[in-house]
């Protein structure tokens, strides 16, 4: 960011970081740049694009203003978040040891399960609320400790400080799957982390119509490796993927203040409800880590899940509700609802699932920006059916 930007807000900085007028004809919207190659003047004296797949004038828009809302020195972008994610685990070679968050989202699960341990690198799942736990785990191969803060889908919280102390002192670096909170919530760089990755398509592009990711930090050296990979491995957003997520970008801060809202009207109304066993939500006075929630984050966001007696109940539930669309995904402006042991997680064992607590029993709901009265008749009325 220039001297100017550092001093902008976070709305500001969404709607400005590298985005118009656009100096040739004033337009205040980033063009879409769809070229896929660039005129030289000579060989090698260009005006910094070459070639789409390694640089790209609407890419490089959406980069810099991400680095500016996760206030970073570099951001990439990538055409997924798990795209943004095994680039970022191709910096590791064979015998390299990472330590993770058992909670982690069922497609980073199988991304470590299935296909890097296939290159020999090894992993051990921990609950990294528990410090001891993730100390116990770190060995003289780690590289790596991964998190996610709150976590997909139990919303457990991590003080990614205490974490990141210890992996530092044992020469492992820190990467925070911020996709939950998002750069307007929490950002994990100013509390220790190394990197920060994002499944883009969530909260940042807000209107299930785009998918994406993105890498931030500020470490150049591990820049320079990640964007070394990212031409490399060739895992790069459209043009216009790129500039539907700057669209999205403008409205993130505003989107989330009203999610949040609504998430915490939500799940107070679920915690009184009978027919709920458990609510999990960071900003109830019942999650056991809601003091370090309260200090890492702004707000506390707008996903939560909640527990029904058993599949069966689930179920009922999920097919009465009329607002909340039963899919995947989540963080767009509509509210989603879905079955984790059955849908997002379900690359995740029965018994893995079982043993981090990710029972059949369990719903998530991505909150939207609907009325909240609405979410929660909606939610009460589905619940009713829970008992039949």
């Amino acid at each position: 960011m220039s001297q100017k930007e550092g001093g902008w807000g976070f709305s500001t900085r969404a709607v400005h970081v590298g985005q118009g007028p656009d100096p040739a004809t004033g337009a205040v919207v980033q063009p879409i740049h769809l070229a896929t190659t660039f005129a030289q003047e000579a060989v090698g004296k260009h005006h910094g694009f070459e070639y789409s797949r390694s640089g790209n004038p609407t890419r490089q828009a959406l980069e810099e203003c991400l680095a500016a809302l996760e206030e970073a020195r570099h951001c990439l972008a990538f055409a997924s978040g798990l795209g943004a994610e095994s680039t970022l685990m191709l910096l590791l070679k064979p015998n390299d040891h990472v330590v993770y968050m058992e909670d982690v989202y069922g497609g980073t699960f199988r991304l470590f399960d299935k296909v890097m341990k296939r290159f020999g690198i090894t992993f051990t799942a921990v609950d990294a609320a528990d410090l001891d736990a993730v100390e116990n785990a770190i060995t003289p191969a780690t590289r790596l400790v991964w998190l996610e803060s709150p976590t997909n889908p139990l919303m457990r919280v991590v003080d990614i400080d205490a974490v990141s102390e210890v992996a530092h002192s044992h020469g492992a670096r820190v990467c925070v799957d911020n996709t939950f909170a998002t750069p307007y919530l929490q950002q994990p760089l100013h509390l220790g982390a190394d990197v920060v990755v994002h499944s883009a398509t969530k909260y940042i592009g807000g209107h299930s119509d785009v998918v994406g990711g993105a890498i931030m930090t500020s470490d150049d050296e591990l820049e320079k490796q990640l964007r070394f990979h990212q031409n490399a491995v060739g895992a790069v957003p459209s043009p216009f993927d790129c500039w539907l997520l700057l669209r999205g970008i403008k409205t993130l801060a505003l989107r989330v203040e009203r999610q949040s809202e609504n998430a915490m009207t939500v799940a107070r109304a679920l915690e009184a409800n009978k027919a709920v066993s458990r609510v999990h939500y960071p900003g109830l006075e019942s999650h056991a880590n809601r003091s370090v929630a309260q200090r890492q984050m702004r707000m506390f966001g707008g996903m939560m899940s909640f527990e029904v007696k058993d599949e069966p109940a689930a179920f009922r539930v999920l097919e009465r509700l009329t607002i909340f669309a039963l899919a995947e995904s989540l963080g767009a402006v509509e509210s989603l609802a879905e079955h984790p042991a059955r849908m997002t997680h379900a690359s995740v064992p029965a018994a893995e699932r079982k043993r981090v607590g990710v029972g059949d029993g369990l719903i998530r709901l991505s909150i939207g920006v609907e009325d909240a009265a609405d979410l929660v008749a909606d939610l009460e009325q589905a619940l009713a059916s829970s008992h039949a």
